[in-house]
């Protein structure tokens, strides 16, 4: 069968996400590039009986290479040589989006362009003439509607035809006859290097080698054709050529322009008008807390009913369990396998409904306005709005989060936002409020979230400024960004993104969910002919060494154990306690053991979860620091300044809770 590899690439926002998931649906793959810390994501299709490969290309305004994202597209584009490229372009903002086209027919990609939301353009009065682009270009181009599936079959028997086809469109863009003739002598010389011009278009290198591109000096080195090409550019000012480049490059764009777009009378938009509202300097930030509160409430209102029925579920398992011959195995099934991943499980529902949740309000467009409207706050407290990003990743990993510091371009604004991204409370953590707030909170359960959810932002912020104002002194930078138009998110598209995310906890439970599980069981079952659990068990003597620290804090020994396991990963607090609680040995379940337990009380379990909030960042979190800041030092500074600042605003939280609940 004959096999393809197409590529998407396309500015931010121009929904080519979407056009991804309707091409791919659930047959998709999510990685990282090699070597690097960008999302990759890929599907294998089946379209007029011919495999395709479809690689989801980052985000990226140019190839410029300036940042991570830029380099991988281009460097995908240029070393693994897909059959194809399919630029998605937005249909309301041409002019912006032909710039990476130009620069994509430079490098001489087999083009495709998706004209997308073509809707909102016609919507709005703009009238293209995609016939005669095309004509102009030479290069494929089809309407699409991505989140309808407009023009997804036409675009693939496209991309098929030009695949098919011999290469063409290297040299699109004049650049001036001063310029010309300085590309001219470039690729000359580099014509000298055979390996090299086999490998790279040679006017496109020699382009980038005018504009003063880094990765493009990197490529000749030792090169045969290195020195000649350094002579040229020597009389050359590379800095004024780049922005003269471009400035004939939006010339050409220009003229395109006015051949094939026509647009209509500029009017206030419905974006414009919700924006008035959302992104109001003093309504903004109150609707975004409104919002993060309403999610809360409807993940725990909704999620709890699936809960309790996946806890009943794993209730009958633990009753059968009990019958298993010899008494260990059952005990090992019950108590360990079905007490620990079954408290876990019971809390996927609300997991994966906060995710939907957030990938609902991702996908309408906004979420890049609570990174606007938090700005300004952010700037006061000495963090860029750029880290605000970075931050809204945290609700659901802190590991990518702080991975996508790297767009930050200050050194020290980056580390700070390193250091208080753990702050952010993760969705493994949500297991732990939903399990607590449900035993001690009732219908204020949802509330409670939402304040830690608002404290770890709070503590993170307030750390910002400390660290601004004492080890890492300066200035944040402004911050400019895009804000989309809002769009109606595809119930369809939303649900990949949910399943993306939150499937990783049903496989952290058949992982290390499972392995921490049994691991404490062994600890509680140990030394043989211990009472399972008790004060003689390894795991209750640990949980004596351990009870001085968190005693101040109402909590005990069994909840000390679980917390120093979570460092493993934070679900596994949820599994450790319902191991030590014996949660899988009948049809009691975790959540009647700990409301059954007299040592706890609202007072506590604030403190609890407060201090699981704050403390210790998860192993995979430390890796990520540490890989990140190149520093152990500043690894271990993360992880001492998060037990305190965690342990002093716990027993501040036990304190006023022993005054408001008196227990």
């Amino acid at each position: 069968m004959q096999q393809f590899t197409v590529a998407l690439a396309g500015n931010p926002n121009v929904g080519k996400t979407t056009i991804f998931n309707a091409v791919t649906g659930s047959r998709q793959h999510v990685g990282n590039w090699p070597g690097v810390t960008v999302e990759k994501k890929t599907g294998r299709i089946s379209h007029r009986g011919i495999e395709i490969d479809v690689v989801d290309l980052p985000g990226t305004y140019s190839l410029t290479a300036y940042s991570l994202d830029e380099i991988v597209a281009r460097d995908f584009i240029l070393d693994e040589k897909p059959d194809v490229v399919i630029q998605v372009v937005d249909a309301t903002n041409l002019e912006r989006n032909l710039y990476l086209t130009t620069q994509l027919m430079e490098i001489g990609a087999p083009l495709v362009v998706a004209l997308n939301v073509a809707d909102l353009a016609e919507a709005r009065g703009d009238a293209i003439d995609a016939e005669r682009l095309q004509s102009l270009l030479a290069i494929p181009v089809v309407r699409t509607v991505g989140n309808r599936g407009e023009g997804i079959e036409d675009m693939l028997d496209a991309a098929i035809r030009e695949a098919e086809s011999p290469p063409r469109h290297e040299h699109t863009v004049g650049y001036g006859d001063d310029a010309e003739a300085a590309i001219a002598r470039l690729v000359t010389a580099l014509s000298a290097d055979a390996d090299l011009a086999g490998h790279y278009p040679l006017r496109w290198l020699a382009v980038r080698l005018l504009e003063g591109d880094e990765h493009a000096d990197c490529r000749l080195e030792g090169s045969p054709a290195r020195e000649a090409a350094l002579e040229i550019l020597a009389g050359i000012d590379r800095e004024a050529c780049e922005a003269a480049l471009a400035d004939k490059r939006y010339e050409v764009i220009a003229a395109i322009l006015a051949q094939v777009c026509r647009l209509a009378p500029e009017k206030i938009s419905a974006s414009d008008r919700i924006d008035r509202v959302v992104t109001n300097r003093y309504l903004g930030i109150p609707i975004f807390l409104a919002l993060m509160w309403g999610a809360f409430e409807l993940t725990f209102a909704v999620g709890g009913f699936f809960g309790e029925a996946i806890e009943a579920g794993f209730g009958v398992l633990g009753e059968a369990a009990a019958t298993i011959e010899p008494g260990w195995l059952a005990s090992l099934i019950g108590d360990g396998i079905l007490g620990g991943v079954g408290a876990v499980l019971a809390f996927v529902p609300h997991i994966f409904i906060l995710f939907l949740i957030l990938s609902i309000m991702e996908a309408s467009g906004y979420l890049a306005r609570a990174a606007f409207i938090m700005d300004r706050l952010m700037y006061a407290f000495g963090l860029p709005g750029k880290a605000f990003i970075p931050m809204l990743m945290g609700f659901g990993c802190n590991v990518p989060a702080i991975m996508a510091t790297r767009t930050i371009e200050d050194h020290k604004e980056r580390l700070i936002t390193i250091m208080v991204n753990p702050f952010i409370s993760c969705g493994a953590r949500l297991p732990i409020y939903v399990l607590f707030t449900g035993i001690f909170f009732g219908r204020e359960a949802g509330t409670v979230i939402f304040a830690l959810y608002v404290l770890g932002i709070a503590v993170a912020i307030g750390s910002a400024k400390l660290f601004r104002s004492t080890i890492l002194p300066g200035e944040s930078a402004a911050f400019i960004m895009e804000l989309p138009p809002y769009r109606l998110p595809t119930l369809r598209g939303s649900m990949i993104q949910m399943w993306d995310r939150g499937s990783t906890y049903l496989k952290k439970a058949g992982g290390i969910i499972l392995i921490g599980a049994v691991i404490i069981w062994a600890l509680a079952s140990n030394p043989p002919g211990v009472e399972y659990g008790s004060q003689e068990s390894l795991v209750g003597i640990i949980g004596n060494m351990l009870s001085p620290a968190v005693e101040p804090l109402g909590l005990n020994g069994k909840i000390a154990v679980a917390l120093i396991f979570g460092i493993l990963a934070k679900e596994i607090v949820v599994s450790s306690l319902g191991v030590l609680y014996g949660a899988g040995e009948d049809a009691g379940s975790l959540t009647d053991a700990l409301a059954a337990d007299p040592g706890l009380g609202p007072a506590s379990a604030l403190a609890l979860m407060v201090f699981a909030l704050l403390y210790l960042p998860c192993i995979a979190t430390l890796a990520v620091i540490r890989a990140e800041t190149g520093s152990w030092r500043w690894t271990g500074f993360a992880v001492g300044y998060g037990v305190v600042i965690a342990w002093l605003l716990a027993f501040f939280a036990y304190q006023a809770g022993r005054l408001i609940w008196g227990i």
